[in-house]
Order: structure tokens, then sequence, then C-alpha cells
């Protein structure tokens, strides 16, 4: 048994930062990660990918439709390829980064998935079957989440894919059907829309990003449509996702109830994203979760277990 002040279990910018500062703080720290590469869903597979292609499908754009107005022409050709090797490289550099920070403050990293067993203990179940047992004073569950899905939609991860598939694929799509006008479906299809690709999205709200503020909903979707050519069905029912060989077939309802049936290359499905608690051991220790599977916790971030 291995002992520790305290144990976070998840690598992502709340885990990692979480550790650096407890270290700095004279604690004994242990950080458990599930993947081989630390920085989460952020660093790995969200927000970071995602605004290096989002710049660079930005550039091209700008190199077709802004320049002239400044007096340069020019002919642009992308390359999608090199893009993502950009991207990837952005990745690792900052992967990179993060391993470093770990060695600087004698941060001890596992790689695994760490369940906990009770309230000073975490097993870590390495990818050998290995597992080795952790205690701490404290433990921090910092395990984010992961893209949410609907049952309509068989999630095949080819041509029916989540944003984390989205930010890896090998070319750029012809015509892409986004479901989900939130934060994720817009970012990804702009990216792809900059670079010609056509886009349908479709969102079972009246408005996109209906989370946030409405009117700039209205006003990013004047400029979606106008500026990318984006088209939107709102309220409308998606009532199945289905993988066609190289198509996807996607029948949707619209608000009078009538179907419509469309085709792509791709669905991005960017329906959110839920608490990421499998294989934590939750029931182990009896900590209480909402209706949504999000851990409840107090004012000062405890769960019902006080020191986790």
């Amino acid at each position: 048994m291995k002992e520790f002040d305290v144990i976070v279990i998840g690598s992502g910018p709340g885990g990692y930062v979480c550790a650096i500062r407890c270290a700095q703080l004279g604690m004994n720290v242990a950080i458990v990660e599930k993947y081989n590469n630390l920085g989460g869903t952020c660093l790995n597979v969200g927000c970071i990918p995602s605004k290096a292609l989002l710049e660079s499908s930005e550039l091209f754009h700008k190199a077709n439709h802004d320049f002239k107005k400044h007096g340069i022409t020019v002919n642009p050709k992308f390359d999608f390829g090199k893009m993502v090797s950009r991207k990837n490289q952005i990745v690792d550099e900052t992967r990179t980064g993060v391993s470093f920070l770990m060695k600087k403050n004698k941060i001890t990293v596992f790689n695994g998935l760490g369940s906990i067993e009770n309230k000073n203990t975490v097993l870590v179940t390495q990818k050998d079957e290995e597992k080795i047992s952790l205690s701490a004073k404290n433990i921090v569950i910092a395990t984010g989440s992961k893209p949410n899905n609907l049952p309509s939609i068989e999630l095949d991860k080819k041509r029916v894919i989540t944003s984390t598939e989205a930010l890896a694929l090998k070319d750029c799509p012809k015509k892409l059907i986004v479901i989900g006008g939130g934060a994720i479906g817009l970012e990804m299809g702009s990216v792809f829309a900059r670079l010609g690709s056509k886009i349908q999205l479709f969102d079972f709200a009246d408005s996109i990003i209906s989370s946030m503020d409405l009117s700039l909903g209205k006003e990013l979707k004047k400029v979606l449509s106008r500026d990318l050519g984006f088209e939107f069905y709102l309220s409308h029912k998606v009532k199945s996702v289905k993988s066609k060989g190289k198509n996807v077939e996607v029948i949707v309802e619209d608000k009078e109830g009538v179907e419509h049936k469309f085709s792509a290359d791709y669905c991005l499905v960017s329906v959110g994203r839920k608490a990421f608690t499998d294989g934590l051991g939750l029931e182990n220790i009896s900590i209480k979760k909402d209706d949504r599977g999000r851990i409840e916790v107090n004012e000062n971030l405890q769960t019902t277990i006080p020191n986790i």
C-alpha cells in the first residue's frame, strides 16, 4: 500500500491543477489517469485541438473571403492532413508540458482506472490488469465528462461520430449532419463549413445555444447561415440515425409531426456531455448522485463523505 496526503482521480484541467496546488502547499500527491496521456478531454480531444482546427480553418476562410478587401489576391488551397498534424503537434507539446509539471512538483502519476474502495483507499487497475492499492487522507474526484447520446442514435464512431472522432477525421467531409446546436456542434461544424463542407444542423430546441443567451443565439444563427452556409432545422426531433456504408441516414420529425429523411458523409452527435463516473466505485462508499448522474457536493465541494 502506497500512502499519500491526497489522491486526485483524473488529470484534466480540474485534476492536474488541483494536484499541482496541493503539491505546492507541501502535500504528498498522487494523480490517477485511466488513459496513457495526461490532460483529460480538454487537452486531448476537446478545447485545445478544436481551437487549433478553428484557427487553421479561419485563416483559410479569410484568405478566400476577406483578403480581397485588403488588396491581397491569393488562390488558397488547404491540406487537411497538415491541419490535423499541426493540431496533433500542439496537443503533444501541451501534454509534454503537463507531464513536466508533474515531475517538477514531485507528483506521482499512476496510469490506470482508479476505483474508490473505501473513504481512504483507491485501487488502480492498470492496462495489464495489475492492481496497485493507494491510500490517502483526502481523495479528489476530477473525472470530468464524456459525450452524451440519444437512444434513437446508433453511435458506431466511424460514420456516426462524437467530437472525439470528428477531431481525428482523415478527410474533410463534403456533407456533415450535426445533431445538437450547442457549443461543440457549432464549433466543429464551423471548422468543416469554412473548408467547404455543407452543414445541416438539427436541434430539438427552437434556438441554437438554447441554454445560453437567446439574443446571442439569434445573432450567431444569422452569421453562421450568411457567412458559412449552415442550414438550420430547429424544433426537429431526431427519430433515428443509422450508418449505411459510406453514408449516414438521419430521420427527423418536424413540429407538425411530419418525418423527413436526410443523408450525409458523417453525422456528428453533439447533444451535450454527461458526468463520467463509470468504474469509479461510488457504490462502494454510498456517495450520492443526482438524477443526471452528477456527484452531489456541498458549498466546499465535499461529497457526502467529507474527505472525498
